[in-house]
Parts: structure tokens; C-alpha cells; sequence
């Protein structure tokens, strides 16, 4: 049972001024429904392609004709996504120096990635280059001046404050990462995460490690061509790695803690890996439901809401329970788009535009089912916005909400509006080093050059729901007491719900569809996606 914080949720929501005659804790109660169907044993973790996914769709599908959404899938209610799901059979790596090799311990020191292509012997030298990161509109080159041909890349995750948060994130997703590394004749990365921006603890991070890993069926959207070798290296282990090299990982990170250039040197000797795997096809699918606007000129442009429906599966026993629920990752998410699409149905609201709802596989993967929708949606028109929730974590009543994206486009405006108007505070991404805003679904849309949106519950930086917010990161994210039995505010949940609702129709209302800011790095979007 859900440990709820009614009392002092229902005095915020009240204060806040929202739809008048609302039961705030009966509709919270409707959204956790869901929640607690979709985060349930039975369903076990939700993984892509299997039984609990399909239980999932079919019961995201059969909600949404509930709630009068006509099927815009390819089929039905359905959009089908093929994936190459590859299973780890043995894997080993060793640091060669002086023609000796010391064992590197798989999983305690290093996670080490794997796919289909992924050769099954290679050895290369590797260079430490600061940041690992290539951002032409910063004139910043981590790769200047080092030998980085065929050898594999290390680097510390992050990025110097200087460069604007967004443009660092997007120069830091594996995509562009990549791009880059195998343009300098890379043939591997190894990144070290900086303590200070780590959200889950080594350890925990450890138990998920060894999980079946997807790509894309499709080749012309695999975008690690080419990558023979990729880890994450444990930082308090990365000295390891460094040995010999006359650097170490302290030096490292105090000049990236206080912002000072990082070295970059080539690490002594080579790394060496074994990889063993098999794979298989596998297929899955997107849940797309439609409300279809009114408006003969503006109908045939939508404004997406979209969640992720999948999650990890079953792992690793913690204390007897292997099943990796995600009920905030993201059953919320799905549960809002339901009790969202309700609240139209209800009220009759009708809209000038329409509005797309979206239930996409394959995040977990890396934003792969919506990577797909995003390049081949099932319907015909123009999407004009994607509002997307992943985890929004309504752990404490809503008094700030965080807007990833609020200054890139005009939809910053549009939901700084729409929250003033229920006394909810709008404010920006406080973390940008963890690059949230490319680490969700958002960005496939982004990447077509449409303005996008991702939200968090916020709050004040010192406070007692920072420590609430930080402590979930650290004990539930990607971890099996993400489950049905967890403090959960469902009240504010529902607000929240009322507020994506009201900025969706507001958006879908506007004269206007949303547009990138001047100053946003995004806008480039736009023209290359036309």
C-alpha cells in the first residue's frame, strides 16, 4: 500500500487554487490505479518483448479507447518495433603492460557494453582525453592534439560549466559522442562518471549490469556502427586504468570540481577484452491513441504527450526480489497519460490542433521506440510538440516544477503560465550535468526539430525535498524497491496531471505552433529536419 502525504498535500493544493471542486486525493487515488497495475509482479518489470510488456500495451490500448482516444497506430492502437535483443554469455578484459595482463574484475571495477556486431576479441591502446567531448560551437576539442587512432577513449562524464548546459548535453549523448570519437579513428570509449553527478551508487549500478541489451532491427538507425569496445569504469577504481601513467584520478577530478582544464595523456599499455553473446529478433510496440482537434487548418497538426511504458525486467535478486517494477520509471508517466486523456473525455474539451498520446517501448534501451515514432510517425500531418514525463517523482507536495528545456522555445512561456495560474513555481533544470534533457524520449522529438518539454517535481536547493528527491536517486532509481510500496503523493500527482493537461490544450489552442527560441542550440533542428 502506498504510504501517502495527504494532510499537507491537500493544504498546498488547496492554497494553489487549482480546478475548482477538484478531489485532488480521489483523482491522485484514479492515477495510482494504474500505477500499481502496471508496477505489479505480474507484469515483471515491463521489459521490452516480453509477456509483461505485451500485458502492458494491451491494457495502455484498451484505457485509451476508454477514454475515446481513436487508434493511430500502424495497427490499431499499435505501432510494431523490431529490436536485436543480445544476451551476455562471458565477457573478460585485462590492462597489458609490459606484455603482462592484470584482470580487470567485471562487474566490481568496470561495466563493459556489448551488442550484436560487437567483436568477440580486441585490443587497443588507450588516451584519457579530459572530457571525451568534440563542440565545435564552443571551440572546445578534447581530441586535439592526441593520438586517438585506433585506440580506445576515456574520459570523465560532464563538461565545463562555461558551455551552455544543453549544448554540452547534446555533444555528450552516445550519438554525437561517437560521431565524433570514430571520425578521429577511435575504436572504443570508456567513460568514468564524476562522483559529484553520480545517481545511482556503483554497487547498485553493479546488480542490473548483465542484462540483456536491444538495438535496433533496423540498421540505418544503429548509431554505434563501428564501436568495438565501450565501458563504464568505477571512479574510485579509475586509478587502476590510470597506473603508470604519472596522472591520477584525484588530480582529475579536483580540476574538474574546480573547473580547470582537465589533462589529457596517453595510459600506458593496452586493454585487452573477450566477448561472448548471442542474439536474437525480437519485436515489440508503441501504444498511440488520438484526440483529434476540430480546427479544418490545424487538425492535422498534434501535440504529443508521451510516457515510457517499458522498463528492466527481472534481474538480480536484492533480498529475494528480482522483479525491477518502475513504478516511477515510468508507470507514472503511462498512469498520467491515461488520467490525462480522461480528464478531455470528461470536461468534452475540444481543441484546435490535435493531441497525440504516446506509450513507447525501448527507452530503457536508449529512446529507441521513440526514436522510431519520431522518424515514421503513424499519423499524417505535422507534430508541432512533445510534452513528455518520465519519472516527473511527485514524492512531496508540488510546490516548484522542474521544466527541462524551459528556455528553449516558446513553450517555456506557455507552462510558466499554466503552473502560475495553480500557484505552482516554474524553474529550470538545477542539474544540467546529468543531462537529462537528452536522457529521455524528449529528445527523438527534439532531434526532428520539435520543441519539447520534460518535467521533475521541484525544489529548493538545501531543503528537506532535495534530501527526499536525492535519496530516491540513490535508493530506488533502476532498483527493485521502485515498486507499488513506496511514498508517493498521489494528490500532487494529479495536479501535475491538471497542469500537462491545461498546457496541452493551451498549446493545441494557441495562433501559433511552439517555436525554438533564437538563442536555443535546438532551433538548428528545425532546418535540418525540413
Amino acid at each position: 500500500m502506498t504510504k501517502t502525504i495527504i494532510a499537507i498535500s491537500v493544504l498546498a493544493l488547496a492554497a494553489s487554487g487549482g480546478d475548482k471542486g477538484t478531489d485532488w486525493n480521489a483523482a491522485g487515488k484514479a492515477w495510482w490505479k494504474h500505477v500499481s497495475y502496471l508496477a505489479s509482479d505480474k507484469l515483471k518489470g515491463r521489459n521490452v518483448g516480453s509477456p509483461g510488456f505485451d500485458l502492458a500495451a494491451e491494457y495502455v490500448a484498451a484505457q485509451f479507447e476508454k477514454a475515446g482516444l481513436k487508434a493511430a497506430g500502424s495497427d490499431g492502437y499499435f505501432q510494431p518495433v523490431g529490436f536485436v535483443e543480445t544476451s551476455l554469455i562471458s565477457t573478460s578484459v585485462e590492462l597489458v603492460r609490459r606484455d603482462r595482463g592484470i584482470k580487470v574484475p567485471i562487474p566490481e571495477e568496470a561495466h563493459t557494453g556489448y551488442a550484436s556486431q560487437s567483436p568477440q576479441e580486441m585490443e587497443a591502446p588507450v588516451v584519457f582525453a579530459g572530457y571525451g567531448l568534440v563542440i565545435p560551437e564552443a571551440k572546445h576539442n578534447d581530441l586535439e592534439g592526441l593520438q586517438v587512432s585506433g585506440a580506445v577513449v576515456a574520459f570523465l562524464t560532464g563538461g565545463p560549466d562555461k558551455i551552455d548546459g544543453n549544448l554540452r548535453s547534446h555533444y555528450s549523448s552516445i550519438e554525437q559522442r561517437w560521431k565524433a570519437l570514430r571520425a578521429a579513428g577511435a575504436v572504443g570509449m570508456i567513460s568514468i562518471p564524476n562522483p559529484k553527478s553520480m545517481e545511482i551508487p556503483w554497487a547498485r549500478q553493479s546488480l542490473s549490469w548483465g542484462m540483456a541489451r536491444m538495438e535496433l532491427s533496423d540498421p540505418t538507425m544503429n548509431f554505434t556502427q563501428g564501436l568495438q569496445f565501450s565501458a563504464s569504469w568505477d571512479p574510485a577504481k579509475a586509478n587502476d586504468l590510470f597506473a603508470g601513467s604519472g596522472h591520477s584520478i584525484e588530480e582529475v577530478l579536483e580540476a574538474a570540481n574546480n573547473q580547470q582544464p582537465l589533462p589529457h595523456f596517453a595510459i600506458p599499455g593496452k586493454i585487452s577484452a573477450t566477448l561472448r553473446v548471442s542474439s536474437k529478433q525480437i519485436s515489440s510496440k508503441n501504444v498511440v491513441g488520438l484526440r483529434m482537434g476540430d480546427d479544418a487548418a490545424l487538425k492535422n497538426e498534434f501535440v504529443v504527450i508521451s510516457a515510457h511504458l517499458d522498463h528492466l525486467g527481472e534481474g538480480k535478486p536484492v533480498n529475494g526480489d528480482g522483479i525491477y517494477n518502475g513504478a516511477m520509471d515510468d508507470a507514472s508517466g503511462i498512469a498520467s497519460l491515461i488520467e490525462i486523456a480522461k480528464a478531455l473525455q470528461q470536461g468534452r474539451v475540444s481543441t484546435k490542433r490535435s493531441i497525440l498520446f504516446l506509450a513507447v517501448t525501448g527507452e530503457e534501451k536508449g529512446e529507441l521506440g521513440s526514436a522510431v515514432f519520431a522518424a515514421r510517425p503513424t499519423v499524417q500531418g505535422r507534430i508541432v510538440a512533445d510534452l513528455n514525463m518520465d519519472m516527473f517523482l511527485p514524492l512531496f507536495p508540488l510546490k516548484w516544477l522542474e521544466v527541462q528545456g524551459l528556455n528553449e522555445s516558446t513553450l517555456g512561456s506557455d507552462v510558466t503560465e499554466v503552473a502560475r495560474a495553480t500557484g505552482v513555481q516554474v524553474q529550470a533544470d538545477k542539474e544540467p550535468n546529468r543531462n537529462r534533457f537528452i536522457r529521455s524520449d524528449q529528445y527523438s522529438f527534439i532531434k526532428k526539430g520539435v520543441p519539447s518539454l520534460a518535467f521533475k517535481f521541484g525544489y529548493i536547493p538545501g531543503g528537506q525535498e532535495e534530501k527526499i528527491f536525492k535519496d530516491w536517486y540513490a535508493t530506488r532509481y533502476h532498483g527493485v524497491t521502485d515498486d507499488a510500496d513506496q511514498p508517493v503523493d498521489e494528490a500532487a500527482a494529479a495536479q501535475f496531471n491538471n497542469i500537462l493537461k491545461n498546457l496541452a490544450v493551451r498549446v493545441a489552442n494557441a495562433d501559433q505552433a511552439p517555436s525554438w527560441t533564437p538563442a536555443s542550440f535546438f532551433r538548428r533542428f528545425t532546418t535540418l529536419s525540413e
